[in-house]
């Protein structure tokens, strides 16, 4: 797997494991393991314009996710493709992660594995929709903490 992260922030991050993280997910998930995805982090200034830009939304959002190929699960046999962009807001989820009683490195792993499921084509405007795609990211989550 290809995954190429850039940290325009200043944030001092295992950024390493979140590479090992965004490969774990795909795998899971039965993409192509010689597929690619770059992820991004930027400052909340950025991630506003992003969010303006291509979701029509105003202010900052912790992850947003641009598929490019649009790959489904399970679909390592068709070859590898360009899974797409997953762009982070560290201190967008850092607010999170106080909220939440957890660290940003564990609030920037769970937002990874939401934007992975995303660019798969997994949502969560319904409940149904929800219940599927919270359940594979806790599970995702659960698997690669215990195993890393």
């Amino acid at each position: 797997m290809e995954i190429e992260l850039l940290n325009q922030t200043n944030s001092l991050l295992d950024v390493s494991s979140l590479i090992r993280l965004a490969e774990y997910a795909l795998l899971e998930s039965g993409i192509h393991p010689e597929s690619e995805l770059s992820i991004t982090l930027v400052d909340e200034i950025e991630m506003a314009s992003l969010n303006s830009k291509w979701m029509d939304q105003e202010g900052p959002t912790d992850v947003l996710s641009f598929p490019m190929d649009e790959l489904r699960p399970n679909s390592a046999d068709s070859g590898p493709g360009l899974v797409g962009d997953i762009v982070l807001c560290p201190s967008y989820a850092e607010k999170q992660a106080i909220a939440a009683g957890h660290s940003l490195q564990e609030e920037l792993e769970l937002l990874t594995v939401h934007g992975v499921l995303h660019l798969l084509g997994f949502d969560h405007r319904n409940g149904e929709e929800e219940k599927i795609m919270f359940g594979r990211q806790a599970d995702y989550l659960k698997k690669w903490r215990n195993h890393k």
